[in-house]
């Protein structure tokens, strides 16, 4: 009986309480994933379909004419292993000092600890567009423009605030007694890490790797004020080329916008339920 009554006043049990929520979640979707289902149903459709005056809403005579045109622009190869390059070295080295500096956070008490954290936070939420003068000054000095290790530098500095945070919590999360349990069975304090915290980390591991990932991958001012010649720039220049004299070739652009956003898509597919695990397990006071 109460559980009727309670459902009756805050209407969870009404059909109209189940409807809503479902309604505007399908809403959402529906304006988030347009967008997507737009450029990739474009990068199939002839160029009569793509400039028609009434939108064409699906491929009538589908083509991989525009992405034959992706795949064949000059350097196509080049900006593909640029990019690679670029994403993984930086997302593995900002794993890297961000374990490290997450677990000191997390399980030492040490001066300027609270100050750090709160560095890190301020450097999350700064918008690093406006240290784009800054880092040019400083690669131009040391003469390393239109070279990959300044922007897998600078990319790692980027997305090393947030791993930090993110990777500092999921520490947190894990009893202190398991750590002590291994180090009293005749574990150094670096093998009791290795051994029992880092497996219970690869959640929060791959959430902070994903974020990385797609800041790294998406990236666009950093590699256009620094890197000038085409033989050391990545994807999200390449994407800007596939302009004519006669204007925009969209058929290709939205083909090469495909390309580009496999490499996340699969990603994302992979990695979505341990990544969405990890960031609701690494939100937790520190």
């Amino acid at each position: 009986m109460k559980r009727v009554v309670l459902n009756r006043r805050t209407g969870s049990g009404s059909l109209p309480g189940r409807v809503w929520p479902g309604a505007t979640a399908v809403v959402l979707f529906a304006v988030f994933a347009f967008p997507v289902y737009w450029m990739f149903a474009t990068a199939f459709k002839a160029n009569k379909d793509i400039v028609s005056d009434t939108p064409v809403w699906f491929p009538t005579s589908p083509t991989f004419e525009h992405f034959t045109k992706a795949v064949g622009a000059d350097g196509f190869w080049t900006f593909v292993g640029n990019s690679f390059a670029v994403t993984l070295v930086a997302v593995a080295l900002s794993l890297v000092i961000a374990l490290l500096a997450s677990f000191a956070v997390a399980r030492m008490r040490f001066k300027g600890r609270k100050s750090f954290i709160l560095v890190m936070m301020m450097a999350q939420m700064a918008p690093w567009e406006v240290m784009v003068i800054a880092y040019y000054m400083i690669v131009r000095d040391a003469d390393m423009l239109n070279s990959l290790p300044p922007l897998i530098a600078i990319y790692t500095v980027m997305v090393l605030p947030f791993t930090v945070l993110t990777l500092r919590g999921y520490v947190a999360a894990v009893p202190k007694e398991l750590e002590e349990s291994a180090m009293v069975d005749g574990c150094t304090r670096t093998q009791a890490f290795i051994k029992v915290i880092f497996p219970l980390l690869a959640p929060g591991l791959m959430a902070t790797s994903l974020f990385g990932f797609i800041t790294v991958w998406n990236e666009f001012p950093m590699v256009l004020i620094l890197n000038k010649d085409p033989g050391a720039q990545t994807l999200p220049l390449w994407l800007t080329g596939f302009r004519t004299t006669f204007g925009d070739d969209w058929g290709a652009t939205m083909a090469a916008s495909s390309l580009f956003a496999v490499p996340i898509l699969i990603l994302f597919v992979i990695l979505q339920r341990k990544a969405v695990g990890g960031l609701t397990s690494g939100a937790v006071k520190g």
